[in-house]
């Protein structure tokens, strides 16, 4: 092994050491202890942490925006909100109409009731990150949440750069699947 492969895999084997912090439990222990800690101090409003983020975009997008663009901004995927926006037209908090230049997509907007729910959800939101970042001296917070945003970019990047990989992979798949071997 040459020097520059055992530095290379010295520092992968530090960065996964259990005596280390590691990004990915990190990431996935915050979002998941804050995102059910606002669940439960907001299911008295009958929404839920997805509806609510799904509301603040459409708040933000006041012209109404496409099922799609609402799934890039939520960072999630296709079914998922399809079926939180199927929940959240049901209850009256979004209305669907057709999109003026594609016939084939809807524009999404926030309904008056979906407003008031969102106003009620956005006070216990803010208090709850303004209860988490106390952890955090005053004067880093604004500082970390710029490094959190380019944690969450690089992750994004990282998810486009695998994008061609993983239709090759799908593609070989469906070849093989053609071919009788699966």
């Amino acid at each position: 092994m040459t020097r520059s492969n055992a530095n290379k895999t010295r520092t992968a084997q530090d960065l996964d050491a259990p005596s280390r912090r590691r990004l990915p439990p990190l990431l996935r222990q915050a979002w998941y202890s804050m995102n059910q800690s606002f669940r439960r101090r907001i299911v008295h409003l009958g929404i839920t942490p997805d509806q609510f983020t799904a509301l603040r975009w459409l708040i933000e997008c006041d012209e109404g925006i496409t099922q799609k663009r609402l799934t890039d901004l939520m960072a999630s995927d296709p079914n998922t909100v399809a079926s939180l926006l199927k929940r959240m037209t049901a209850a009256g908090l979004v209305d669907r109409k057709p999109h003026a230049a594609d016939r084939r997509a809807n524009r999404l907007r926030i309904t008056a009731k979906g407003k008031r729910k969102y106003t009620r959800a956005r006070d216990v939101a803010l208090a709850l990150q303004t209860q988490v970042l106390q952890a955090l001296p005053a004067r880093e917070r604004d500082r970390f949440l710029k490094q959190l945003e380019a944690v969450a970019t690089a992750c994004s990047d990282a998810l486009v750069a695998d994008a061609p990989r993983l239709q090759v992979a799908q593609h070989m798949r469906q070849l093989r699947v053609r071919g009788g071997e699966e």
